[in-house]
């Protein structure tokens, strides 16, 4: 049995169709943990024929023994062991050879959450292609992670349009158990009116902020290299009691998102690679062609010194003005 793509994957098992053996590789611990959940509701355990346990904390014997034991009073045995890239050499070496040879009334899954330490796993990777399903559940970046809050939201009986669903992504990130959270304050929030179409106002106000406290509103100005508006957001963030750290943070980000956009362009990249390359959603697309009113690289290293200098005086209590070096980092910047 082939590696397959994680779309696949759902594909079978709303048929009911399962495999012995699954190894989910990936740091996206959300999704693996719905495959594991629909795999429950396809088999159907009870509690005599359903294991699930940490791999650095289980006994790797005992659970490979109740892999290979028939299911009580049931077709089917679920065995879950979860975080296998902490296993040492020689419990490793065991579950290889389970896993080369499973028994067939039993599916075993196991996740691995380390991408890095996956490469090196070529030998378990094979075995479980052999006997069953490799699927990889990598972070979801730009366009996957738009269409994955587009239909959770479609789920719930709701739409968003374009700023709506980029204000969601922009400060959640791809921490999607938060992003389905976000989702349901959402839908509750909405629950009593008959327009579901969820606006910007409507994430401002689920997340904590209202109109006027957009969280992103600085590293926007900042993006679009408004450097007036820029230095009157210091002003009202440190005057509303945000902590000088906290900001110089919210400026540092869209900076060095700058500097690479602004690298890669000058580097004759095209503007698909740099979107790739950069890390970009799709709404971010716009920045590449704005590299070309960028600061030079010579004022960001400039800033970039700045904003070193500045984290290490306001950790250690030597400026006296948070304001004006904050601000100072911008005047270097855009100067």
């Amino acid at each position: 049995m082939p590696k397959i793509s994680a779309e696949k994957l759902q594909l079978e098992l709303a048929q009911n169709k399962v495999a012995p053996v699954y190894l989910l590789t990936g740091e996206d611990t959300y999704r693996k943990q719905e495959v594991i959940n629909q795999l429950r509701g396809v088999l159907q355990p009870d509690e005599f024929n359903f294991h699930s346990e940490a791999a650095d904390k289980a006994n790797l014997g005992e659970v490979l023994a109740m892999a290979n034991t028939a299911p009580v009073f049931s077709n089917m045995r679920l065995v879950v062991l979860t975080g296998i890239e902490k296993l040492r050499k020689e419990p490793k070496a065991a579950l290889l050879r389970y896993v080369q040879d499973p028994l067939s009334t039993t599916t075993l899954v196991l996740t691995h959450n380390d991408a890095k330490k996956m490469k090196t796993e070529k030998a378990l990777a094979e075995a479980c292609t052999a006997s069953g399903r490799v699927v990889d559940f990598a972070e979801l970046k730009q366009a996957e992670l738009t269409l994955w809050v587009k239909n959770k939201l479609a789920a719930r009986g709701l739409t968003g349009d374009f700023d709506a669903v980029d204000l969601l992504c922009q400060s959640v990130g791809a921490e999607l158990a938060a992003l389905e959270n976000e989702i349901e304050k959402l839908y509750l929030y909405t629950l009593s009116r008959e327009n579901k179409k969820i606006s910007k106002d409507d994430v401002l106000a689920c997340i904590g902020f209202s109109k006027e406290e957009n969280p992103f509103e600085l590293a926007n100005a900042i993006l679009a290299c408004n450097k007036n508006k820029a230095v009157k957001l210091i002003d009202k963030l440190l005057d509303d009691g945000e902590e000088p750290v906290a900001v110089l943070s919210k400026m540092t980000y869209p900076i060095l998102k700058m500097a690479r956009i602004k690298r890669m362009s000058e580097g004759g990249m095209s503007a698909g690679d740099i979107v790739h390359a950069a890390g970009l959603f799709p709404w971010e697309s716009r920045l590449v062609s704005a590299a070309r009113n960028f600061p030079s690289q010579r004022q960001f290293l400039s800033a970039l010194n700045k904003i070193i200098d500045t984290d290490a005086g306001l950790k250690s209590g030597t400026i006296s003005d948070p304001k004006i070096a904050l601000k100072g980092i911008l005047h270097t910047l855009f100067r």
